[in-house]
């Protein structure tokens, strides 16, 4: 076995924790979300602790992409993994001590989000320590196999669980597999050597060095800021799937459909993980986005699980080939040293979409978009007579409306020169 496949089998181990861990976090993910909509029935109370789970580690990204060019980067992903189980176990035990209120659910998200917030930048700079420049979108495929699972799988068996126990084998199951992620981790750690890096600015300095990474370079910088308006519009539906199902369905319903819907990320990261791309990144991008947008309108269309489910997939369906197109553009524009600190800085940035969207979905369907749909509401007599009316009808046009920003966005995406020429150089 040459190195080029030494070094793959290395990532296909390092990516086997990442799969597991994928499924426990969303098992979490999914079974938090159940818990805290049946509690209150508010959308805005999701979001709200989606935010707190999410905000925390998009802040600290930049410092952990500046740890993650100075020190270790298998350790860092290690102390990232390891150290966020304390928050799940938190929560464990505010439940075992007959559940946990709406607070101690927030702390417990927000502790597991700041130490996670060390694995990302470590484990994308871990990518192009291993792999060559032609394995990058072999590479993205795998990898969006993994972050797949927590749609696919997870949902499913969280579904199948939560219908003959609680939320407190969920959240043990998690904790369970963020240790064995640690365990392969550590054995490939053991089979590379650790680069030294150059520590020889300051802290900020370092940072910096990453935020100038980003800025100074127009095509760079065009598509990190075209990123954050993707992830605003993509963070609704996320954000507002379970309140949308949980409004006319059950959980069991909701899970069946989430796993049947994200399937569609699957047969596309199988596919791109097998295929080879050389060209046509930019164009794949604007593609991708585009009939994802029109897909996500789908999705809030009508109170229909066959309509749902199929607008679902196809939507679940294009989102790796956004991702692998953006992966290699801004991985093939930014210099190895600097990689680390660069993603960081792309993480914290592009993200901040989602804060937003975590910040005003929520609101915006309780108490604008929700009111207007339901019976007696402005719009029941217009857009009502359209895609219905009843208490999750607000939700769905609010879903609607991100799906026709993220088309607006992928036209303007696809006319930038600046992101055209990224794939020139």
């Amino acid at each position: 076995m040459d190195n080029t496949n030494k070094a793959f089998s290395k990532f296909l181990l390092l990516w086997s924790g990442q799969f597991v861990a994928a499924i426990g976090s969303g098992l979490t993910s999914f079974g938090l979300g159940v818990y805290i909509y049946q509690q209150t029935g508010m959308a805005s109370q999701m979001a709200f602790v989606t935010l707190l789970a999410f905000l925390p580690g998009l802040l600290l990204s930049p410092v952990a992409g500046v740890l993650a060019d100075r020190y270790d980067r298998r350790l860092l992903m290690v102390a990232g993994d390891g150290l966020s189980a304390i928050g799940l176990v938190f929560i464990l035990i505010c439940m075992a001590n007959g559940g946990a209120q709406l607070w101690q659910i927030c702390v417990g998200v927000t502790i597991s989000s700041i130490f996670s917030s060390l694995l990302e930048p470590a484990y994308k700079a871990t990518v192009t320590d291993l792999l060559t420049e032609e394995q990058y979108s072999k590479a993205s495929g795998l990898v969006q196999i993994a972050g797949s699972a927590k749609y696919l799988l997870s949902p499913f068996i969280a579904g199948y669980l939560l219908a003959i126990t609680n939320i407190k084998l969920l959240l043990v199951i998690d904790i369970c597999t963020l240790l064995l992620t640690v365990v392969t981790t550590l054995a490939v750690r053991r089979q590379i050597s650790t680069k030294k890096q150059e520590r020889s600015g300051t802290f900020f300095g370092e940072l910096k060095k990453g935020w100038e990474a980003v800025s100074q370079n127009n095509g760079v910088r065009s598509l990190v800021l075209l990123s954050m308006v993707i992830t605003f519009a993509i963070g609704f539906i996320q954000t507002l799937f379970t309140p949308l199902i949980l409004s006319f369905a059950d959980s069991a319903t909701l899970g069946r459909l989430e796993s049947i819907a994200a399937s569609g990320m699957l047969v596309t990261s199988l596919l791109i993980g097998v295929a080879t791309f050389k060209k046509g990144y930019v164009k794949m991008l604007a593609l991708s986005l585009f009939f994802a947008g029109i897909f996500m309108a789908g999705f809030g269309l009508q109170e229909n699980i066959f309509l749902i489910t199929v607008s679902g997939f196809l939507f679940f369906a294009m989102l790796p080939f956004a991702n692998t197109a953006l992966d290699y553009l801004l991985r093939t524009n930014i210099d190895n040293s600097l990689q680390g600190r660069a993603w960081g800085i792309i993480g914290i940035v592009s993200q901040l979409g989602y804060v937003v969207a975590y910040l005003l979905c929520g609101v915006l369907a309780d108490y604008l978009f929700t009111p207007m749909l339901v019976e007696g509401g402005v719009l029941t007599d217009s857009i009502g007579k359209i895609i219905g009316v009843g208490s999750g009808r607000g939700t769905g046009l609010l879903i609607i409306l991100a799906g026709f920003l993220l088309c607006i966005t992928a036209l303007v995406l696809y006319q930038s020169r600046a992101v055209k020429g990224l794939e020139e150089n």
